[in-house]
């Protein structure tokens, strides 16, 4: 068998496969054993007819076409392993000339792994220092607030008793629509008045409404909001307040310290508290400092962005967020384009840049993972899923890819490796 590899633009390549007459044979014969238990011949039971014999039963373009599949199959996974290649997604195949008795050729286009070229990836590392953490007493009391408000007691305003207006830190439900947004579909919301988050002028609309009260406003949507086309429009809503109730805060003492865990003190909540904080700001610290390297050494590195990795991550993120707005709006995704204006091809473009970057970091932390010959074990592998699995319900264990999970895991134990080696350097 003779072969011959192009190289392509886009990290693609053409193999050309040319078999002989007698090469082809063989697959031709295959193709003959394995149709011959679908072939009725009189005289004999199913898969028992000579070859001769069932060959004079088949269409001569069958033959060739099962003979055909199982040649390409084959022969291009032999040369694929052989060849030590990293093909990504499935060949194109095309069959260039395929005859009984005849040379049989064949090309195959495939997208293959680029190679990438890393700079001086330790002096890039070197350079970049984690900064040290501190936590600061007014931190340390806004956490406090925060526990604080969980442990809220609340009771419900009586709106005839004449004390039912909603005011500021009320803990209010509300149901809320609007004709310029989600097709006029109801939304419901629970929050502290004041610390909702809603747009700027909401909150301060509802302020004094009682329960079972029902308003009518408008509000100016900035120039800079996030929804592009809802910028600088005057919108209208309808609400209608469902429930009021006043909240009652704790004192922050001993007592409150106690409550929530084996802390004897205010003290020692406090102290157990700013630990906790210094812990995760060290942690954010370190991804920052790791997204930074990785960053740099991308920037500085050399490949080819392979076009098929791209889109298949442009489709990945197109899928979550189909899934996240389904389930957060409860609207379809087709009422979603509707109301942004947008198809769908549209907004998959957006994220072009997004999916280059992503496919660009994963690349070079492969390659730095080969450079740094970077290793993980099965055993490695498995303690982790066993790890991750115990976090599944049944339900939700009945539907995990297992395989796929011990793949995903590989990558996350590799990747950390590597930026734990990278770390060294920023040392």
């Amino acid at each position: 068998m003779e072969t011959k590899q192009t190289k392509l633009p886009k990290s693609q390549i053409e193999i050309t496969f040319e078999l002989t007459a007698e090469e082809f044979q063989e697959h031709f014969e295959h193709a003959i054993e394995h149709l011959k238990h679908h072939v009725k011949v009189d005289g004999f039971r199913a898969g028992k007819a000579p070859s001769s014999m069932v060959e004079e039963k088949i269409k001569p373009e069958v033959l060739l076409m099962d003979a055909g599949d199982h040649a390409v199959q084959r022969v291009y996974t032999d040369y694929v392993k052989e060849s030590k290649l990293e093909p990504i997604g499935q060949p194109e195949v095309s069959i260039i000339k395929i005859a009984k008795g005849n040379p049989f050729i064949f090309k195959a286009k495939i997208t293959v792994l680029p190679d990438v070229e890393l700079p001086d990836y330790k002096e890039i590392a070197s350079k970049i220092k984690v900064k040290g953490v501190s936590v600061n007493e007014e931190e340390v009391q806004d956490g406090l607030n925060y526990l604080q408000k969980t442990r809220a007691k609340f009771t419900l305003k009586n709106p005839s008793a004449g004390s039912g207006q909603a005011e500021k830190s009320d803990f209010v439900e509300i149901i809320y629509q609007s004709k310029d947004l989600e097709n006029n579909k109801e939304a419901k919301d629970r929050f502290i008045l004041g610390e909702g988050g809603m747009i700027k002028g909401f909150e301060e609309n509802i302020m004094g409404m009682k329960a079972g009260e029902e308003k009518d406003f408008s509000l100016k949507f900035p120039e800079n909001f996030v929804r592009k086309d809802l910028t600088g429009k005057d919108i209208e809503f309808h609400v209608k307040m469902v429930s009021v109730q006043k909240m009652e805060l704790p004192e922050i003492n001993d007592e409150f310290a106690k409550q929530l865990g084996t802390f004897d003190t205010l003290v020692a909540l406090k102290a157990s508290m700013k630990e906790g904080m210094i812990l995760e700001k060290k942690e954010e610290e370190k991804q920052k400092n790791r997204s930074e390297i990785l960053e740099k050494i991308v920037e500085k590195s050399k490949f080819e962005t392979p076009e098929s990795m791209v889109n298949y991550e442009k489709e990945r993120l197109l899928a979550d967020l189909k899934n996240k707005i389904t389930q957060t709006t409860k609207a379809s995704f087709e009422e979603y384009l509707a109301t942004i204006k947008q198809t769908e091809e549209q907004i998959k473009e957006t994220y072009q840049k997004e999916s280059e970057k992503r496919i660009g970091n994963f690349l070079v932390l492969r390659e730095l993972g080969k450079k740094e010959a970077v290793e993980v074990t099965n055993l490695e592998v498995e303690e982790e899923v066993a790890k991750s699995i115990k976090n599944y319900s049944k339900e939700d264990l009945a539907k995990v890819d297992i395989a796929e999970l011990k793949e995903y895991t590989k990558g996350a134990i590799q990747n950390e490796k590597v930026f734990k080696i990278l770390e060294k350097f920023s040392k």
